[in-house]
C-alpha cells in the first residue's frame, strides 16, 4: 500500500479550470471519500490520480514517486467503477485473471490468486458464471476483485455503488468497509452520497467548484461544519438555516422578525446586533409548549421509527425529526423550540463558522 499526495493539483479544459489547486495528503492505509455535489471536479480528481487525465499544474505522488508522467499501468492502481466494467464472454474467474494473464504471471499463479480473492469476496461458487448470470451486487463484487487481485498499492472507487438500489448499497458499503479493514488498503472513493461518506470514510474532503471546502472524519464535519455549504450537504435531512440578528442585551435571543423571537442556548456567547444565520439539525428541534416559538405545520412524513415533519416559522420552511406518534395534521400549530448548544452559527455574508 501506499499514501497518496496531491499538490497545487490543478486542471482546465480549454480556458475553464475545474480543478483549483487542490492540496490532499492520504494516509498509507486511509479510506478517503472524496466527497460533492454534481460537476465540483471529485471524478475528474480520481481520474486525475490514476494517470486518466492529465494535470495542467502540480504535483501527484504515490508513495514516494511523483506520478505525473506516468501510464495508468506504471502507478500500479486499481480502479472500480459504476458500471462494472466486466468482459461479457467470460466467466468470474476469467475476469478476474485476465490482468494478471496479460501481465505474463504463470497460470498455476493466477489460479491461486484468483480462488484467493474469490474466496475474499464469497465469489467461489460463482467461478464459472458469466455476467449476465449475475446480480448487480455480485457483478460489483467481481469488479472490485478484479481490482484486488491485482494487489495494487492504492484502491480507486468511482461512485461503484450508484447503480444499485437502496437495500443492496446498504449491504455493498458494509462489504466494500469490511473488506477495507480486512486488506489494510489505501482507498480514494469518490460519491455524491453523503450516507456513504458518513458511513465508510476514514476521512472526508468536502468538494465545491474544484475546490476543498473542507478535510476531516465525518464526526468533525458533522459537529464542526466550516462553512453553511458542508452545513448544509452533510446529515440526513439537510440541516435547517434561519437568517436573523441577534438581539441586543437580556438572554441570547436570535430575531427573526418583529414579531418572532428565539430563544438560544444559554451556553452561546451572543455578538449583540450581528447579523447571523444559524443552522439547526431536524434531529435536535424539539415540540416546546411552554418556551418554544409558534410555527404552522406544512408536511407531515411518517418513516416509522419518527415523523419528519416540515413547517413554516416566521416565513422559513424548517424540517422537524419528531416522534414516531406525531398527532398533529397539516395547518396545525406547534410549539417549537430550537434552544440547544447543537445549534451553528455563521457569518451572513462570507457563510463562515462563527464560534
Amino acid at each position: 500500500m501506499a499514501t497518496v499526495e496531491l499538490s497545487a493539483v490543478r486542471k482546465s479544459y480549454g480556458a475553464a479550470e475545474v480543478i483549483h489547486g487542490i492540496d490532499i495528503d492520504i494516509e498509507d492505509g486511509e479510506f478517503v471519500i472524496l466527497v460533492g455535489p454534481s460537476g465540483c471536479g471529485k471524478s475528474t480528481l480520481l481520474r486525475m490520480i490514476a494517470g486518466l487525465e492529465e494535470i495542467n499544474a502540480g504535483t501527484i505522488r504515490i508513495g514516494e514517486r511523483v506520478v505525473n508522467n506516468l501510464t495508468p499501468k506504471e502507478r500500479n492502481i486499481a480502479m472500480v467503477f459504476q458500471n462494472y466494467a466486466l468482459y461479457p464472454q467470460m466467466t468470474v474467474a476469467q475476469n478476474l485473471g485476465f490482468s494478471l494473464e496479460i501481465s505474463g504471471l504463470a497460470k498455476a499463479d493466477i489460479k491461486t490468486k484468483v480462488e484467493d480473492t474469490a474466496e475474499i469476496l464469497g465469489l467461489t461458487p460463482l467461478l464459472s458464471r458469466k455476467p449476465s448470470q449475475l446480480s448487480g451486487g455480485q457483478r460489483q463484487r467481481v469488479a472490485m476483485g478484479r481490482a484486488i487481485v491485482r494487489d495494487p498499492d492504492v484502491f480507486l472507487f468511482d461512485e461503484p455503488l450508484s447503480n444499485l438500489d437502496a437495500n443492496l448499497r446498504v449491504q455493498m458499503r458494509a462489504e466494500i468497509k469490511a473488506l477495507h479493514q480486512r486488506l489494510g488498503s489505501t482507498i480514494v472513493y469518490v460519491t455524491h452520497d453523503q450516507i456513504e461518506a458518513m458511513t465508510m470514510a476514514d476521512r472526508i474532503v468536502v468538494l465545491r467548484a474544484g475546490v476543498v471546502e473542507q478535510v476531516g472524519t465525518p464526526l468533525d464535519l458533522y459537529e464542526r461544519p466550516a462553512n453553511v455549504f458542508v452545513a448544509s450537504f452533510l446529515g440526513s435531512p439537510s440541516m435547517n438555516f434561519l437568517h436573523g440578528r441577534l438581539a441586543n442585551g437580556g438572554e441570547p435571543t436570535l430575531i427573526l422578525s418583529d414579531d418572532c423571537r428565539l430563544r438560544l442556548h444559554s451556553s452561546f456567547k451572543a455578538r449583540p446586533g450581528e447579523k447571523v444565520i444559524m443552522g439547526i439539525r431536524p434531529q435536535d428541534i424539539v415540540e416546546d409548549q411552554e418556551n418554544g416559538t409558534a410555527a404552522t405545520v406544512l408536511v407531515v412524513e411518517p418513516t416509522g421509527a419518527d415523523t419528519h415533519v416540515t413547517v413554516e416559522l416566521a416565513g422559513n420552511r424548517l424540517t422537524c425529526v419528531l416522534p414516531a406518534h406525531f398527532n398533529k395534521a397539516v395547518g396545525d400549530e406547534i410549539m417549537l423550540s430550537a434552544a440547544t448548544p447543537k445549534a451553528h452559527f455563521f457569518d451572513a455574508d462570507s457563510q463562515t463558522r462563527l464560534d
